[in-house]
């Protein structure tokens, strides 16, 4: 392949300068949402990237590494999927208000909205229902907005303004419109009956032997449910079934659903929070379950960090969201790519 014809490395002079709005973009939005969460009397935070544990969900995945201690000793930490664990802790200390623009990694995405190495912006309000952190969520999007000029997200063909009044829509809701399913009859005792969700789910979607109720959920969800959100306007998902609470408390008036809400824009998840459990015995519980499905199916588990069990069982009553810094910065720049809005891409790649 002659020269001329060959990709040029991301930091060739030509190839920076096809981004740098992008990037011009992402640092205007940074100091948009540094500003706003100053004013509200939030604490900006910096939390261990190493962990004894990168979080315990089921599909999600983490690079390990080994590291020599002082005395020889070898020990595996993680890179972490979220600074979830951390900044809970923190909670525990007495922070009240705090917020991290957090360096996260997962293993096994990439694509256009995807990548290895990214940043989740999180924070956390403590005393405070999920309401707050929903409504939050809704005012650093505009801001996001505001900050680059743009009046209207669109990605791959769908369009969204982020100065609307967001949609409102339960997780039963969106799946009776959208796929024609009972989903709250398919949950008894917190606990999903994955029979009755496949009886009424097999038309929709296809269905193997060994999918639990949680995988044949997640296919609704991705097939029918996520492309219809997000379009016009903002879309609040929320309440989300049992369970798929993961470190959410379940709603006091209805045991079904937990106090989780997902934020779409173009068919796009931007932000996912919590009604944050305070139940230590339960979190280990879920924890314990969601490691031995990850056994199941990958072969490999994440040990529990005993410590912030302990402090979950030491929190106040909280609220938190994690919203992808990336793609917000994507939509509100007029990116394509997820990409194109990072200051150096992946390592290896051109």
């Amino acid at each position: 392949m002659a020269e001329t014809d060959r990709i040029s490395p991301w930091w060739r002079t030509a190839r920076h300068a096809d981004v740098r709005p992008f990037l011009t973009a992402r640092s205007a939005i940074t100091r948009a949402v540094r500003g706003w969460f100053d004013e509200q009397g939030f604490t900006e935070v910096e939390t261990g990237i190493l962990q004894v544990s990168p979080g315990n969900e089921t599909h999600l995945h983490a690079p390990r590494t080994d590291l020599t201690r002082a005395d020889g000793q070898r020990v595996s930490r993680y890179l972490r999927t979220s600074p979830e664990f951390a900044c809970k802790k923190l909670l525990a200390a007495g922070e009240s208000r705090i917020f991290e623009l957090a360096r996260v990694f997962r293993d096994r995405e990439r694509g256009d909205l995807h990548l290895p190495e990214f940043t989740m912006l999180e924070w956390y309000r403590a005393e405070a229902g999920y309401d707050a952190v929903m409504a939050d969520s809704i005012v650093i999007i505009a801001h996001a907005a505001q900050a680059t000029g743009i009046g209207q997200f669109s990605f791959r063909g769908k369009m969204a303004d982020p100065f609307a009044e967001p949609e409102l829509l339960t997780v039963a809701a969106a799946f009776e419109r959208f796929a024609g399913i009972d989903l709250l009859a398919t949950i008894a005792d917190g606990r999903g009956d994955r029979a009755a969700l496949a009886a009424t789910a097999n038309a929709r979607v296809r269905i193997s032997d060994d999918d639990t109720w949680s995988d044949i959920f997640s296919k609704v969800l991705v097939e029918h449910v996520e492309p219809r959100l997000g379009q016009g306007r903002l879309t609040v998902l929320f309440e989300y079934p049992a369970p798929e609470a993961a470190l959410a408390r379940t709603k006091p008036s209805d045991p079904r659903v937990a106090e989780r809400f997902e934020i779409y824009a173009c068919g796009v998840e931007l932000a996912n929070g919590f009604g944050e459990l305070t139940d230590a015995p339960e979190q280990r519980h879920r924890f314990t379950e969601a490691m031995d499905e990850k056994q199941r199916r990958y072969g490999e588990r994440y040990p529990l960090d005993e410590d912030f069990l302990a402090a979950v069982g030491q929190m106040p009553q909280a609220s938190g969201v994690a919203l992808g810094f990336d793609r917000l910065v994507m939509l509100a720049s007029g990116a394509l790519r997820i990409d194109q809005v990072v200051w150096t891409p992946p390592a290896g790649e051109a």
